[in-house]
């Protein structure tokens, strides 16, 4: 089973570049993209007819232009669950829940808290709404699939400058502390399992259009497992070479 995610950074402009040529040539079963920017109404029926074969759970932001998810499955599952029940986080777009047979999958678009500590505010009470949540799944009895654009680099190894950046939200210690809480919950960064020393990233400003030329990045986008599931991952792979985006995509592979 092969799951991709993708912050395409603006669905509509995204559907019109080689790069979803890329996404549907991997057939992947699972796509997840973030930061969407649009609603399906404002797709024209040739960019809807890209989507054949899959089904698509839509989760736009309330405001125009802004945020979103979506989740597209191959295969029928049980349920799709819109957001995760606190309004304020709800009306961004920032959560789709998929339950399949054997887990449930939460495609995410974490705030960002570049524009000031206000949004760094509402980014650490988002980390700590969705934790809450995932603690009270996991208690049920539900192995999850974590995955979309975290917006929080985690170790030094995650980006290219850790010292430039000690108070750039993004690497900030709160923001760090609030994501190692959902390693300490029973989720594990399937990347840094597999691949405990590599250097590589998933996201580079587009401020500088040298940064990806020089490879002076982030790695924000990941994957987490529930602890039981870990055994089921075959593989994950970054692929900082496909472009389309201020991100790149990462694919989950599932034995």
């Amino acid at each position: 089973m092969k799951l991709i995610s993708w912050n395409v950074n603006g669905l509509r402009a995204h559907l019109k570049k080689d790069s979803w040529k890329w996404i549907l040539k991997q057939k992947a079963d699972v796509i997840c993209l973030q930061e969407i920017k649009s609603k399906p109404e404002q797709l024209t029926d040739a960019q809807m007819e890209t989507f054949k074969g899959y089904t698509v759970a839509w989760n736009p932001a309330e405001r125009p232009g802004y945020s979103g998810v979506a989740t597209m499955v191959a295969k029928k599952t049980k349920e799709d669950i819109i957001g995760f029940g606190v309004p304020k986080f709800d009306i961004e777009g920032r959560v789709i829940q998929t339950r399949f047979e054997d887990f449930t999958l939460l495609n995410v678009y974490f705030p960002s808290g570049t524009t000031g500590m206000e949004r760094v505010k509402f980014k650490l009470e988002f980390y700590e709404a969705l934790l809450k949540h995932i603690k009270k799944l996991h208690k049920a009895g539900e192995n999850l699939i974590l995955t979309g654009d975290f917006n929080t680099a985690f170790n030094e190894i995650d980006l290219a400058r850790p010292k430039d950046n000690q108070r750039t939200s993004g690497f900030m210690p709160e923001e760090r502390a609030a994501l190692g809480l959902y390693f300490d919950a029973g989720l594990v960064d399937t990347f840094r399992e597999f691949y405990p020393d590599k250097q590589q990233f998933s996201w580079w400003t587009a401020r500088f259009p040298s940064a990806r030329q020089n490879n002076i990045g982030w790695r924000l986008d990941y994957f987490l497992v529930s602890k039981p599931l870990l055994k089921k991952v075959k593989d994950i792979t970054i692929f900082d070479k496909v472009t389309g985006s201020d991100h790149c995509p990462v694919m989950l592979e599932l034995k």
